[in-house]
């Protein structure tokens, strides 16, 4: 599996992100520009040691990010799932795959899913009460992918 992330502000939020994505052999994705330098010493606390263990990819910008996205699509490698309060579906509706990339905004503002051309099917949501702006990124990346992860049997994990 794989965790986007578009834009990230925060660098604990990353280091976080980082850290679950160690412990579950998922690889990390990075999409510039990014709100903080990834030598950023509130990244590296919150990833611990666990940086050595993530397999991480970064991309310039958006674009390039869709370029490699319409390729690995064209190719049958793996789905984009795009998570946002603004959809309809719960994650839980999808049966999550092996190769499935899950994609998430910067802290403040989401995602730009015209930007993205990202189609209504492949948005998710989380359920939350109304009237709250949104759960922190950390949280919703753990809850999306463990949920992926049950699904799959928590294969290759003990």
């Amino acid at each position: 599996m794989t965790i986007v992330l578009v834009n990230p502000l925060i660098p604990q939020n990353t280091g976080t992100i980082a850290r679950l994505c160690a412990v579950t052999n998922t690889t990390l994705e990075l999409v510039h520009p990014l709100g903080f330098k990834t030598d950023d010493k509130h990244l590296r606390r919150a990833g611990l040691d666990y940086w050595k263990s993530v397999d991480i990819h970064e991309f310039k910008s958006v674009n390039e990010f869709k370029e490699k996205r319409e390729l690995n699509l064209t190719d049958k490698k793996g789905r984009y799932f795009y998570l946002t309060k603004h959809a309809t579906r719960f994650y839980t509706e999808i049966e999550w795959q092996e190769n499935d990339f899950m994609v998430f905004g910067s802290e403040t503002s989401g995602l730009d899913f015209d930007e993205l051309n990202v189609p209504e099917n492949r948005m998710l949501r989380i359920p939350q009460v109304a009237g709250q702006r949104c759960l922190n990124l950390a949280n919703a990346a753990s809850i999306v992918l463990y949920e992926a992860l049950r699904q799959l049997n928590f294969d290759g994990m003990v």
